[in-house]
């Protein structure tokens, strides 16, 4: 595997840290997975459960080896810092200032280890009025904006039916990692890498901040409308939605002889994009009127026919029964010591076997032998209540 070289200490909770480190995972580093001695909050976050395990865990954390340390004991300090010393990359989404208190900040660690690239992932960055404040992705999706163009026109902020922010922050924060270690041969140091989900959530609305840098005006809610694409929204058949997406001229062009509306490409309220998206309230219910007259399978069928991008609004089950799932493998499964056979989605970057999630210290009594502890330290640690051994030991 691509990575197999590299050691992570995972320091992050919840899902940002954990989704970027599971990137890495994939990819074939070793993932140590620091857990309070209570475990990841996600592990408790359902139901579902699985043996024992919630889906949430279960779904960024598969292959990585977990240890347990009580960070506020000045010992399990002490063996962070140790861990550090081994690792090639550190990622941690504690509040600013957090681990300055441990003697766990970039600092301290890249005095013990000047090669470390240590990435903090937090809600606002580690500077500016909002550096201590927490982060979560709902609230960043309202602190962001997002929630103010999602939803209806006239309907209520919505948000994102997944945390959206923290999966972004955790890519951006990969390919930073990726960047760190790519300068790092070339200077053979690391570095420190600010990482927050307030940056990205902004970057991430893209075309709709550009807009309002340009125009000064605040983009609103328009359902599963497009700002500046029109016809590029969902549509309702005769029995379902679909989502029609026309890219350019040519294609609504084609719409129109579909429909047998030719005349709507030539009206000059239609006929570019720019005129449609100023008309869209008279080209709209036009578009509607049609469509409600046939199934959805019907328009499906001539709109791909004709090579207007068109398709199905699918619950997540028809997305993962439809035949291109099944050709490109992406369920696939692992056995899980308790729970036998589970399913799950296959890394969109790695064709590396698939291996479950960490039992909470699994790993504990395997990763800190690194450090020359034997069995009678570990013994005194865990009775001491620096650190948890689990199942596996």
């Amino acid at each position: 595997m691509p990575l197999s070289d590299l050691t992570i200490l995972d320091m992050s909770r919840v899902l940002a840290g954990p989704y970027c480190t599971q990137l890495f995972a994939d990819l074939g580093a070793s993932v140590w997975k620091l857990e309070p001695l209570h475990g990841d909050d996600t592990r408790t976050w359902g139901p579902p459960f699985v043996g024992g395990e919630s889906a949430y865990f279960l779904s960024v954390n598969k292959g990585k080896q977990s240890f347990s340390v009580n960070l506020k004991d000045e010992r399990g300090q002490k063996l962070i810092g140790q861990l550090a010393a081994q690792a090639d990359i550190l990622v941690e989404n504690f509040k600013v200032g957090d681990l300055l208190r441990y003697g766990l900040d970039y600092t301290a660690l890249s005095d013990l280890n000047p090669l470390l690239i240590y990435c903090s992932i937090t809600g606002f960055g580690q500077t500016g009025p909002r550096a201590k404040e927490a982060g979560y992705d709902a609230a960043m999706q309202g602190m962001t904006g997002l929630m103010s163009i999602t939803g209806e026109t006239e309907g209520e902020p919505v948000k994102v039916g997944v945390a959206v922010i923290d999966v972004l922050t955790g890519l951006h924060a990969a390919v930073a990692i990726l960047a760190a270690l790519h300068e790092r041969n070339h200077t053979g140091r690391g570095k420190h890498l600010d990482i927050s989900l307030f940056e990205v959530g902004l970057a991430s609305l893209v075309n709709q901040v550009q807009t309002t840098l340009i125009t000064g005006r605040n983009p609103g809610r328009m359902g599963s409308a497009h700002p500046q694409l029109v016809p590029y929204q969902a549509f309702k058949a005769k029995d379902e939605y679909f989502v029609l997406a026309v890219g350019n001229d040519n294609q609504f062009k084609k719409l129109c002889q579909i429909i047998g509306q030719n005349g709507l490409s030539e009206d000059e309220c239609f006929s570019s994009n720019e005129a449609r998206v100023t008309h869209r309230q008279t080209l709209i219910p036009i578009l509607s009127d049609v469509f409600i007259k046939e199934t959805k399978s019907y328009w499906l069928n001539q709109l791909s026919s004709a090579g207007v991008p068109a398709m199905p609004v699918n619950t997540i089950g028809d997305a993962l029964a439809d035949p291109q799932s099944f050709a490109r493998n992406l369920v696939q499964s692992y056995q899980h010591p308790l729970s036998g056979e589970i399913k799950t989605l296959k890394s969109p970057i790695s064709q590396q076997e698939l291996k479950p999630p960490p039992f909470l210290g699994e790993h504990t009594h395997s990763i800190l032998q690194t450090l020359g502890l034997n069995d009678n330290e570990l013994d005194t640690l865990e009775r001491d209540g620096v650190i948890k051994r689990g199942r596996g030991k």
